[in-house]
């Protein structure tokens, strides 16, 4: 089982193959997704500090391209399939976003032996 390692916060363990912003908001962390999970918003952005979070998703690599001045290792956290330990900074939390009152819908689980959505 991947353990997901989040500076400054902790570290929690992850089904393989399940969607890394689930496993992040499910260790306790208020992680923003305000599309659910579709790689519209950005706002479950993270930093991949090491480890291979595996090939981007094309709507994810098309939302991300919208961003200037991005660094190459940001990634939709909602578009990351964990398969192995990962070492992420997540970028956006609802404790820092006060005109928030949730960090929106929650991403629908997807099965693990099946790439996400194209959506």
């Amino acid at each position: 089982m991947p353990i997901i390692r989040m500076e400054g916060i902790g570290e929690a363990t992850c089904d393989e193959g399940r969607r890394l912003v689930l496993c992040i908001e499910d260790a306790g962390i208020d992680i923003l997704h305000r599309c659910g999970g579709n790689a519209r918003c950005t706002t479950c952005r993270v930093e991949l500090v090491a480890g291979d979070a595996g090939e981007m998703t094309e709507p994810e690599r098309e939302r991300l391209g919208r961003i200037a001045d991005l660094a190459p290792n940001v990634r939709l956290s909602c578009q990351v399939q964990v398969r192995q330990d990962l070492t992420v900074r997540v970028l956006r939390r609802l404790r820092d976003n006060p005109d928030m009152t949730d960090p929106g819908p929650r991403p629908i689980e997807w099965p693990a032996d099946r790439p996400l959505p194209p959506e």
